[in-house]
């Protein structure tokens, strides 16, 4: 797996992981909280197998302090700095909470919506901006209920694929989540 490296915009230490070149790129935000690989081996395949260029996000140091806007910013800022100009842009969790704020607030950066589990906020999504939910079929964390509610919003453009597990799906198994996302995006 490549190695974890530091964005250090204006002091803030914003841990990242940049693989692959291919013309789909996909820009994945990590849970808050969870260990820095969840989203390795699904980052990993998709880059390698799928050939997509993948741009793992990590949290500020002393993320706890951190508001929504604050890491929207870091986000951007990471993408800035390895020069992707759109990518779709999702995330696990919390992740995808503020890929949602990301997109919602800079839909000319968006190509789409990748959501691995669903928080229960009220951010709108992006008009036009296509969105794809995958679902742990037995998540507690982020219910399958929370994913319903988004898709509603959006019927004609949000799709929910399920996958078994619980919240930490994209770690128990990455291969099935990493071809839900190949399938999807790669017609984009």
């Amino acid at each position: 797996m490549t190695e974890t490296q530091i964005f250090e915009p204006e002091g803030r230490a914003i841990p990242f992981v940049d693989e692959g070149d291919g013309p789909v790129k996909l820009v994945l935000i990590q849970e808050y909280g969870l260990a820095a690989d969840v989203l390795g081996v699904v980052a990993h395949y998709l880059a390698e197998e799928a050939g997509f260029h993948v741009l793992r996000i990590g949290h500020r140091s002393g993320a706890a302090e951190a508001t929504s806007d604050d890491r929207v910013a870091d986000a951007l800022a990471v993408v800035d700095h390895v020069g992707i100009q759109d990518s779709w842009f999702g995330g696990h969790g919390f992740g995808g909470t503020v890929a949602r704020a990301l997109v919602s607030a800079h839909p000319d950066r968006a190509n789409g919506l990748l959501m691995l589990g669903v928080e229960d906020v009220d951010i709108p999504i992006a008009p036009s901006i296509p969105v794809l939910i995958v679902q742990g079929d037995d998540d507690t964390v982020t219910p399958a209920a929370n994913a319903e509610r988004l898709r509603s919003t959006a019927p004609d453009r949000a799709s929910i694929k399920p996958i078994p597990g619980d919240h930490l799906f994209p770690m128990h198994h990455p291969i099935e989540t990493a071809v839900v996302i190949e399938e999807y995006l790669d017609w984009d």
